[in-house]
């Protein structure tokens, strides 16, 4: 690893945090510190802004063609994929999440996700509008400026790309503010984007504590918009104080997704992808399928079957190739998942499988069992609260009303599923529910073509696709008189 994993990345440079503190990163597997990041404050903030202003205001990105930020975002998705092997590692030593999954599924989907956004960098215009015979009126699409991009843990580089590479591509300036306890593939990328040729100030990192660093970046005058990945109560804290501001703002919040399986579906295909809703990525994933919704015809065989499934989940060291569950992020976050075991417990639900600590190896790492709840009602706290861990609220549905209605009764609403071999069902259940993203007789797939986001409390704009061009542009509007 040759990442300068002890300092910040502004105007093109490395530099100290000004307090002179760390932040120690603890990989969750073992317990030990891999390493220790500078812990930037409200002057590094400043600092950032000042480098990206610049960039963006009287720097080289502004009078660049569209076609030459294409050929820098291409070049940084060809040198992503030439260090995927050691982002992989990186990602897997702070997060957690099996090798496998760093380094097979997500780091190549931030690739294509470069690559996808480097093709509209020259494809984004104004109109001309003929409503005039005496003018001549047309419009402009521009960046927005300076864009803050504060992303979470349980993703780190691969939330970051879906920032990343719209903004730059369409001619933004980027500071990028990364968990503190997952920072160091964000500051692996700075050295990325310094092999690329990058311009000074164009891309910047900054670490450090969200209460410190993260909201010196929403109140910053500096910065044009926020782009924010993380939790609701944190996304509620930003919108008030990006208000002083009047900042652009996107935010993808939690989740409590419903993943609705009717009795004509396809029980043995439904539990692989309720295992894969829930399980993927130890269930620290924002659109998780935590709450399964079953038909009660089937309801019995189908938590039957996923109790044997979730027996045959491998926990353990993310880099064997065996494991299909690593540890989940911290300590911290490992109490809270047993917290809600407990409340799941106390408040009635029947714990079918897990339910506890994993024993693995020494006994060191943040490791949970897979866990299934039975007998879940909608208004236990397990239904209702997003754990962002391991654990699976089985939900019994007399009908296809009543699942709708049940899976939709929630304050959030990022995604949600449906199993069933009936289309019209499917296509109505779909069209019901109000969730960002639903999927039939899937789960957890992305693309970058597909937009993402939430409804209600899951927050509002949308990642990926050709609707995130308008997170990272202003229209302006030019009348010329011709009079």
């Amino acid at each position: 690893m040759t990442v300068k994993i002890g300092q910040l990345f502004i105007g093109g440079e490395w530099q100290d945090a000004q307090s002179g503190k760390r932040i120690p990163v603890m990989n969750p597997a073992n317990e030990e510190i891999v390493a220790e990041v500078a812990a930037g404050e409200e002057a590094d903030v400043d600092r950032a802004v000042v480098a990206a202003r610049r960039a963006f205001d009287s720097g080289p990105w502004s009078k660049m063609a569209p076609s030459e930020r294409a050929s820098l975002v291409w070049k940084l998705a060809d040198l992503l994929a030439k260090y995927t092997p050691e982002m992989a590692e990186l990602e897997t030593s702070q997060t957690g999440k099996t090798l496998f999954d760093s380094g097979k599924i997500e780091m190549p989907v931030a690739v294509e996700v470069f690559r996808y956004y480097a093709g509209w960098a020259t494809k984004v215009h104004g109109e001309t509008l003929p409503s005039r015979p005496t003018a001549f009126t047309f419009t402009l699409r521009e960046p927005i400026g300076v864009v803050a991009a504060i992303t979470p843990w349980n993703f780190p580089f691969l939330l970051a790309s879906w920032k990343i590479a719209p903004a730059l591509a369409l001619g933004n300036t980027v500071i990028l503010k990364p968990a503190s306890q997952t920072p160091l593939t964000a500051l692996r990328f700075a050295e990325i984007c310094q092999e690329a040729g990058l311009p000074e100030g164009v891309f910047n990192v900054v670490t450090g504590s969200g209460s410190k660093c993260g909201m010196a970046l929403v109140r910053h005058p500096g910065v044009d918009k926020v782009a924010f990945t993380g939790s609701t109560e944190v996304g509620k804290q930003i919108m008030r104080e990006a208000a002083g501001t009047i900042k652009r703002l996107s935010l993808e919040l939690g989740g409590k997704s419903p993943n609705i399986v009717f009795a004509d579906a396809d029980v043995d295909a439904a539990v692989r992808g309720a295992l894969t809703g829930i399980f993927y990525n130890k269930g620290e994933v924002c659109a998780a399928g935590s709450r399964l919704f079953v038909e009660e015809p089937i309801h019995d065989q189908l938590v039957e079957k996923l109790k044997a499934k979730a027996a045959t989940l491998t926990v353990g060291d993310p880099r064997d190739k065996n494991t299909r569950m690593g540890p989940v992020v911290s300590a911290e976050q490992m109490k809270s998942v047993l917290d809600y075991v407990e409340k799941g417990k106390r408040e009635g639900a029947k714990l079918v499988f897990g339910g506890a600590r994993a024993n693995v190896g020494n006994g060191k790492g943040f490791y949970v069992q897979p866990t299934v709840f039975d007998n879940v009602t909608n208004d236990m706290t397990i239904a209702r609260e997003e754990i962002f861990g391991p654990v699976l609220s089985t939900i019994p549905f007399k009908d296809f009303e009543s699942g709708v209605a049940q899976g939709n009764a929630t304050i959030y609403g990022l995604a949600a599923a449906v199993w069933t071999r009936d289309i019209k069902k499917a296509l109505r259940a779909a069209k019901m529910l109000r969730a960002g993203t639903v999927w039939v007789n899937t789960y957890n797939l992305y693309d970058p073509n597909l937009p993402f986001g939430g409804f209600k409390q899951s927050g509002f704009g949308r990642e990926l696709g050709t609707q995130a061009i308008d997170l990272y542009t202003e229209t302006k509007s030019v009348w010329v008189d011709l009079s």
